[in-house]
């Protein structure tokens, strides 16, 4: 692995100027083992990277023999393509991007409508640390989950390991949004007059993209996990998301068991904080920081309802893919991030 003479990581972000990938360019600015080398933006070439010396460069001058890994914060599609030139380089690949999180091409044809772009990449270890540490760990391909993949899964996570959902019952997420997960480039629905004052559902029941990279994420814990239900909704913030979930739980372990279940599953993890009981889980437990905050209430003793939160461009994108980089690179996990 090539370093700079100090001996850090020399490390390059495509998409550097859109949301997460500002927050990406923040952290790793601040990373003692990382030399950020290039930021790319085919949009801001020429100007001013935040928060360091470097000017945005269009993706096809970056140059890839210069740097030991790069982050994707790529639309889908377009990220694939430079994954691939981009191990074939020998460089290693934290994706944020949704190309490489489902398992296979015609998982990803049925979710977003399009062949795969390179399936020959396919399947790539998913990169939620706390529930798949040891595949990441000198990983050359990580695919960093999604934002809502991430807070649903960590909130269900304990109860999945543990076996205690009563078989065949769905599992239901009432889930919301800042409007930065939809993304800098302007829309119709998320200009300032159209969010401000508003909260509205979007793509409920089972219509969302990133139903199936739960279900398949869910399925790897608990095979016998019934269906998702999945509601996300746009919060007139600009960032945070909340997943409120709703469980029903096997005869014989009573909703209020769970707190300790969480806490003893979580004990060791720096980045997930579980609230003591009675405490609910806010936006303002995680905004602009690099964890995810967890509140349970047993709302009977056969149903649960779990409140997980985190930054949707921290923990549910760029933060976590640095958590991720650190494991591929055997740095300790949170350095950058506490």
């Amino acid at each position: 692995m090539a370093e700079t003479g100090n001996g850090r990581v020399r490390v390059g972000v495509y998409g550097a100027a859109g949301y997460a990938g500002l927050d990406l360019v923040e952290i790793l600015t601040c990373h003692p083992q990382v030399a950020l080398t290039f930021a790319t933006s085919n949009t801001y070439t020429g100007d001013r990277v935040p928060g360091c010396d470097l000017r945005y460069i269009a993706s096809e001058e970056a140059d890839l023999g210069a740097v030991d890994a790069v982050f994707l914060a790529l639309p889908h599609k377009a990220s694939a393509p430079v994954a691939a030139a981009a191990l074939q380089k020998g460089v290693r690949v934290v994706d944020l991007s949704a190309d490489l999180r489902l398992n296979t091409p015609e998982r990803y044809e049925q979710w977003y409508q399009t062949p795969h772009p390179n399936p020959e990449l396919l399947p790539v270890p998913y990169g939620l640390p706390e529930i798949n540490r040891a595949a990441l760990i000198d990983a050359k391909l990580v695919a960093a989950p999604g934002c809502y993949p991430t807070t649903t899964l960590l909130g269900l996570y304990p109860l999945l390991r543990a076996d205690v959902i009563a078989h065949g019952t769905p599992i239901i997420v009432d889930a919301k949004s800042g409007v930065s997960g939809a993304g800098r480039e302007p829309k119709s629905n998320t200009h300032f007059v159209e969010v401000f004052g508003n909260f509205s559902p979007y793509n409920p029941g089972r219509a969302h993209r990133h139903v199936g990279e739960i279900e398949q994420e869910i399925a790897k814990i608990n095979a016998s996990a019934g269906p998702l239900i999945f509601t996300p909704h746009l919060l007139p913030t600009d960032r945070g998301l909340m997943a409120s979930l709703y469980v029903t739980l096997k005869p014989g372990f009573d909703s209020t068991e769970a707190q300790a279940l969480y806490e003893e599953t979580y004990q060791q993890e720096p980045l997930i904080d579980v609230l003591p009981a009675g405490e609910q889980a806010t936006l303002r437990h995680v905004v602009r920081q690099n964890h995810c905050a967890i509140s349970l209430t047993p709302a009977l003793p056969g149903h649960l309802h779990i409140t997980s939160v985190t930054d949707n461009l921290r923990k549910g994108a760029s933060s976590q893919a640095v958590q991720g980089f650190n494991l591929m690179f055997g740095l300790p996990e949170t350095m950058g991030l506490l």
